[in-house]
C-alpha cells in the first residue's frame, strides 16, 4: 500500500520551534513526530511512502534516508514553490499514479487503524474517502456532512459562526482514487479542502467518509504539540532503561523511558510517565512530575520542579527553577530562581536571566537574552529571525 505524507509547510504558528527544524521534525518522546507517523505507517502495512518537501527539505532527507531502517520505501518530491496540498500531491504522481493511495500531513500524531481505512475505500466506488473525527470544535478544521451510507454531501473549510452544520472535523487523512489527478491543476497552488472537495461536490462526484477511531492531532500550533506529547506519554507501556542509570536515594515511579548515563542526585522524586534522555543529570532535590519529556544532555541542577514540561537537547535549567506546561528548545538556559509558566515556549539558545518570570503563553525567540530580574509579559522576538 501506498502513502504520501505532506512535508512542506513552513510551521509559521509553532515558531519558535520551527527556525532550526521543519515542523515534522520536532521532537515527540525525543524522537521526530514523522519518525512516529512512518513508524505507524510501516505497522499498518504501508511500504511505499512519498514524501513532499518545501521548507528545509534537507534536514527530513538526511533523517529517513531511503526509509530500509523503518521497513519502508521513500521517495522525495520537491516544491520549489507552494503548491497547496492537492498540488504538491499532483507534484508526486508519478510515483502514486498506478493505485489509490494514502495522504496524511507530516504534522499528524495519531494511532487510528489506517488499514482499516483504506480498506474501506477499495470496496467503495468513491473517488475520495476522508477520515472523521467527532470533536468539541471543529472551527479549526473542515467539516462534513455525511449521510447514514458515508456519503459525504457538504464540506467546509474552517467554518465561521453559525456555518458549523456539522462536529465532524477532517483529519486531512485521504484515501485517494489516481483519476483525482486528472482534476488538480498542475503547477499552481491547489488545495484538497478549499478547492478539489468543493469542486468535486458541487459535480455531484462521490466522496465517502469513515468515522475514524482513536487519537489524532496535527501539531499545528504549541497547544496541540503539548497535547500530543501528553497522550503519546500516556501510551508508555512500562519502564525502559538503555544502558547505565544511577540513582541516590531518589524516589522513582513509571513509567519511565530512560536512555543510556541518566544520573539523578539525592532525595529527587520522578513519577512517571516521563521520558529522559541519555547523558542528562538531574540534581538533588528535584521533582519531576508527570507527563514531561527531557532530551539528551540536559542539566536540571538542585532544588528544581519541572511539571508537564518538554524539555529539548543541550537545555541547562539552573538551581530553585520552577517550570510548568513549557517548552524549552536546544542549547537554551535557564538560569537560577527562575519560573516558567503555562504555555511558555523558549527557543533556542536563548537564555533567561537568574531571578526572572517568564508569564503564561509567552514566546521567547531563538539567542534572546532575557536580563536577570525581569518579568516578562509579551512575546520577545529576535529580528534576525524574523
Amino acid at each position: 500500500m501506498k502513502a504520501c505524507i505532506m512535508c512542506g509547510g513552513e510551521g509559521t504558528r509553532l515558531r519558535p520551534l520551527t527556525f532550526a527544524r521543519p515542523k515534522p521534525s520536532i521532537p515527540i518522546l525525543n524522537k521526530s513526530s514523522v519518525v512516529h507517523l512512518i513508524e505507524h505507517l510501516s505497522k499498518e502495512g504501508f511500504n511505499d511512502i512519498v514524501i513532499t518537501l518545501g521548507y528545509m527539505a534537507d534536514k527530513i532527507e538526511e533523517e529517513l534516508g531511503d526509509g530500509r531502517i523503518f521497513g519502508v520505501h521513500i521517495d522525495y518530491v520537491y516544491e520549489d514553490e507552494k503548491l497547496g496540498t492537492a498540488g504538491g500531491v499532483k507534484n508526486a504522481e508519478k510515483y502514486l499514479r498506478d493505485e489509490p493511495f494514502m495522504v496524511l500531513g507530516g504534522d499528524h500524531v495519531l494511532n487510528l487503524n489506517l488499514r482499516e481505512m483504506y480498506r474501506f475505500h477499495e470496496i467503495t466506488d468513491s473517488l475520495v474517502t476522508i477520515g472523521l473525527l467527532s470533536i468539541d470544535d471543529p472551527r479549526e478544521f473542515g467539516i462534513a456532512d455525511m449521510d447514514v451510507n458515508n456519503r459525504i454531501h457538504r464540506f467546509l473549510e474552517k467554518p465561521g459562526s453559525g456555518e458549523i452544520f456539522s462536529n465532524l472535523a477532517s483529519t486531512g487523512i485521504y484515501v485517494c482514487d489516481p483519476s483525482i489527478f486528472d482534476m488538480i491543476p498542475a503547477d499552481t497552488k491547489y488545495d484538497f479542502a478549499k478547492d478539489l472537495f468543493p469542486d468535486m461536490l458541487s459535480r455531484d462526484m462521490k466522496i465517502n467518509g469513515l468515522l475514524a477511531r482513536g487519537k489524532w492531532t496535527d501539531v499545528g500550533n504549541a497547544a496541540a504539540y503539548r497535547q500530543a506529547q501528553r497522550w503519546m506519554l500516556e501510551e508508555l507501556p512500562g519502564t525502559t532503561i538503555a544502558g547505565q542509570f544511577s540513582a541516590k536515594d531518589s524516589r522513582i515511579t513509571g513509567p519511565l523511558q530512560l536512555g543510556h548515563n541518566v544520573s539523578v542526585g539525592s532525595n529527587s522524586a520522578i513519577v512517571g510517565p516521563i521520558v529522559i534522555g541519555e547523558n542528562t543529570v538531574i540534581g538533588d532535590n528535584v521533582l519531576i512530575g508527570p507527563y514531561t519529556t527531557i532530551g539528551s544532555n540536559c542539566v536540571i541542577e538542585n532544588d528544581s520542579r519541572i511539571l508537564s514540561s518538554y524539555i529539548f537537547n543541550d537545555v541547562t535549567i539552573g538551581s530553585n527553577c520552577n517550570v510548568s506546561g513549557s517548552i524549552i528548545d536546544n542549547g537554551a538556559k535557564i538560569s537560577d530562581n527562575c519560573s516558567l509558566e503555562n504555555g511558555t515556549v523558549i527557543g533556542p539558545a536563548a537564555v533567561i536571566g537568574r531571578n526572572s518570570t517568564i508569564h503564561s503563553d509567552i514566546r521567547i525567540w531563538p539567542e534572546i537574552k532575557v536580563e536577570e530580574g525581569t518579568s516578562v509579559k509579551e512575546d520577545i522576538l529576535n529580528e534576525s529571525y524574523v
